[in-house]
């Protein structure tokens, strides 16, 4: 029997991408010198834009069938 990985709900993908992608955000702001407050504050304007982002166009539909019958 083939094991199949979770199904796991695009809105948990977007938060994992946008949770990550924003603490690299931070700390290469903090990394070339930005204040802590500014880090933070477009940290976390990243953190939206990307979970927005990856929830609206992250996931893949499926292929539908092309042309022909249908079979019943």
């Amino acid at each position: 029997m083939p094991f199949r990985p979770p199904s796991i709900d695009q809105g948990v993908i977007a938060l994992v991408w946008a949770v990550v992608l924003a603490t690299y955000v931070y700390f290469g702001l903090v990394a070339v010198g930005a204040s802590g407050a500014t880090a933070i504050v477009l940290a976390l304007v990243s953190f939206a834009g990307i979970w927005l982002f990856v929830r609206l166009r992250g996931e893949e539909r499926p292929l539908g069938r092309r042309g022909g019958r249908r079979n019943p």
